[in-house]
């Protein structure tokens, strides 16, 4: 059976999408916990950060050196938070390996600010 994660990079689900190459995709994920929350996942399927192989180090390598291209496309020029549930005990609940990017947008000069 194809996890769900699978079935959003295959195009057999929607998704909205932010940023996807031949490796990685970034999709906003359904439930944010914050005003920016994306998921950032391997292209191929790896349980979870327990599952990996010397064979990914590439791709994460990879996924890793483009977070901060990812959150600044998406205004967390302050900085932002990356969360990574590994098992059932870790609080992973799609058992595919996915990084949760989490972050609030500085207001820009435009007059606006928070109290």
């Amino acid at each position: 059976m194809t996890c769900i994660f699978c079935k959003i990079v295959a195009g057999e689900i929607p998704a909205k999408k932010v940023y996807e190459d031949e490796k990685i995709l970034v999709f906003h994920d359904l439930y944010p916990k914050a005003p920016v929350h994306v998921l950032v996942i391997p292209k191929e399927h790896i349980e979870s950060l327990a599952h990996l192989l010397p064979e990914h180090q590439d791709i994460i390598a990879h996924l890793t050196l483009k977070l901060q291209g990812i959150a600044e496309g998406l205004g967390l020029h302050d900085g932002f938070r990356i969360g990574i549930n590994t098992g059932k005990g870790g609080g992973q609940e799609v058992f595919h390996l996915h990084y949760h990017l989490l972050g609030q947008p500085k207001l820009e000069a435009s007059g606006m600010h928070k109290n």
